[in-house]
């Protein structure tokens, strides 16, 4: 073993130890395992960057934009209700439906997408049934990792040793179904496991007394319940501008009624423009017309003030518990442990910039806080009144890391889609799966084309694409790629092989295999199963070489062990999803996942090399 060598599989170690401790987040860790193989000269910059230009990296950042497209125009959603129809309350019956329609959904989706769209509609068909939503959820979660087994896009280890073939074999070896055959053997071991012995195994009620329920949906509040929360019913001014208004020909900005009065503008209703017109966009720069009724909210302090100084412009005016606009939709967030809003001002973090919508009050320890809310330092669990429009307000909804919406009216309630655009959603979604299953051009062109063309038919904005991507997963795949090339490089991939085979060679290919699936599949309890088979994959397609085997059967043992991430709520996001809804605890994964992670192993030993 050479110095390099050494310096490899330290950085590796330390990298894998980081990642369990998950003292750092992953994507950090990767960047930190880089940037040791860079300050150590084991590899040049020009080698270490090359990850993020990998076309692995590319194609996983366009399928979320494809994914996210699928959610936002409702299909998914369409599915969800189509499941609640046939579910019936039989646990047996959910379970397999549940299982069945995930599956599918996950092949062409992130398994992190299908399961935040389906985790609702699991936990409502749960209640309705009158089962505990512990005896649905981790079926809900396998499944999606199952369902990762059926094509070439279901989940990243998959693109990985294709990649890692194609760059071998000189050509693409595993096309878009290539996948299927097997993966579909591995979902009915899975579905039937369930239904015969882990539904068995799954939990029952439990007492959620000391537990968080992090399922727990946004009470459904209106907004003048939540006005008179806040102790603002008084606050609230409307009047109609008359003809001769200082205000009409001046913007909603140039009014300046937020620096004079602190006053926000609520709401907008223009005469004549009633339920049959579309009322003007309340926005900076609207421009006010006359018989235009305005409706503000203003401090106690401003609210005679603004009645005395404004009061010559006005035709009427209400307050003391005027109505609130047609339109406006309230929410109370509650700020995170991890937000970054905590110790910052509203208008230091420049929040009404950012998110488009107005905060009219903070409570803090259950108690409005007199003053302007803007210039008040933020601290957690403070709760705050928000106002804005619907899609300002779904923005904020997303925010999961800073805010949690704890009421919201009704209309919020049911999700939100701009179906008018599923058929060309799922049009294009097709024609990418019809590119890649007939290799007319390479993978990574057809999901570019697909994302690209989600946000040129406006079933996604580019803001929206941006925001779909899962940024984490992205930089983590980009900055772990070029660890398999250190251990190329330096030749820690030889080392490791003959030392597998040294140990192993004289019991066959079938062992080997099997040894190389639980390394694979131990692995990804713990770290990324994206990370272990970047790392194990080229190991796997060298021992092939070396015993004259076939290397896509080697490489499809791998991809199907990286995706039996069943026995840890940390081995993948989608089991980490489900853990609070289902009041899990560590061990019921460990519980149901190690018997079908052998179940799995089993099957694939058996069908694997006959399939190819």
């Amino acid at each position: 073993m050479t110095t390099d060598t050494y310096i490899v599989f330290g950085i590796l170690v330390v990298t894998i130890g980081l990642f369990v401790s998950d003292r750092l987040r992953l994507d950090l860790v990767a960047l930190l395992a880089l940037l040791g193989l860079m300050i150590s000269n084991v590899l040049e910059p020009a080698d270490a960057l090359r990850g993020f230009s990998n076309s692995i990296v590319l194609m996983i950042a366009g399928l979320f934009a494809v994914g996210g497209a699928i959610r936002k125009t409702g299909v998914a959603d369409m599915l969800g209700r189509w499941l609640g129809k046939v579910a019936g309350q039989s646990e047996v019956r959910l379970i397999a439906i549940i299982m069945l329609v995930t599956a599918p959904l996950s092949a062409f989706m992130s398994s992190t997408g299908t399961v935040a769209v389906m985790l609702p509609v699991v936990i409502t068909l749960a209640r309705g049934a009158k089962i505990s939503p512990s005896k649905l959820l981790i079926p809900l979660s396998f499944a999606s990792l199952l369902g990762g087994m059926l094509t070439l896009i279901g989940t990243p280890p998959n693109i990985v040793v294709s990649d890692t073939l194609r760059a071998h074999a000189g050509k693409e070896v595993f096309r878009f179904f290539t996948f299927l055959p097997a993966g579909l053997v591995m979902l009915a071991v899975g579905i039937v496991f369930m239904l015969l012995v882990g539904r068995h195994l799954l939990p029952g009620d439990r007492d959620a007394s000391n537990e968080p329920d992090s399922s727990r949906q946004p009470v459904q509040r209106s907004g003048h319940d939540l006005v008179d929360d806040y102790e603002l019913e008084d606050n609230i001014l409307q009047f109609r501008l008359g003809a001769n208004s200082d205000l009409v020909g001046k913007t909603i900005a140039e009014t300046d009624l937020r620096t004079r009065y602190q006053g926000t503008v609520l709401g907008l209703e223009r005469s004549g423009e009633q339920q049959d017109r579309k009322a003007p966009t309340l926005e900076p720069d609207t421009v006010l017309q006359a018989g235009d009724t305005l409706s503000v909210q203003v401090s106690e302090e401003a609210l005679d003030e603004i009645k005395q100084r404004e009061a010559p412009s006005l035709v009427q005016e209400h307050a003391a518990g005027a109505p609130l606009p047609r339109g406006t939709i309230l929410v109370e967030v509650l700020l995170t442990p991890r937000s970054r809003m905590i110790g910052r001002t509203l208008k230091g973090s420049r929040f009404r910039d950012k998110y488009r919508a107005n905060v009219l009050s903070v409570k803090r320890g259950g108690k409005p806080v007199p003053g302007n809310a803007a210039d008040l330092p933020l601290r957690f669990a403070d709760t705050l009144l928000v106002e804005g429009r619907r899609k300002d307000i779904n923005v904020l909804r997303n925010e999961s890391r800073n805010f949690v919406v704890i009421a919201e009216p009704r209309e919020l309630s049911e999700p939100w889609h701009d179906t008018r655009r599923a058929p060309l959603a799922i049009a294009i979604m097709v024609g990418m799966l019809v590119l890649m299953t007939f290799g007319i051009v390479p993978n990574v062109t057809a999901v570019l084309l697909a994302a690209v063309a989600v946000v040129m038919t406006r079933c996604l904005t580019m803001t929206e694409a941006y925001r779909t991507i899962n940024w984490e997963s992205v930089v983590l795949i980009a900055a772990i790629l070029p660890m398999a090339t250190a251990l190329e490089k330096t030749g820690g991939i030889e080392l490791i092989v003959n030392s597998l085979l040294s140990a192993l060679g004289d019991a066959g290919p079938m062992v080997i295999m099997a040894a190389l699936f639980m390394l694979t599949s131990l692995l990804s309890q713990v770290i990324s199963n994206t990370a272990t088979t970047v790392l194990v994959a080229p190991i796997a397609l060298q021992i092939a070489v070396e015993l004259g085997a076939s290397p896509p059967v080697f490489l499809m043992v791998i991809a199907i062990a990286a995706s039996t991430a069943f026995a840890t709520p940390i081995a993948s996001p989608v089991n980490t999803l489900v853990l609070g809804p289902g009041r899990y605890r560590f061990a019921d994964f460990a519980k149901v996942g190690i018997p079908l992670q052998l179940l799995i192993m089993v099957a694939t030993m058996l069908v694997v090399p006959l399939l190819f």
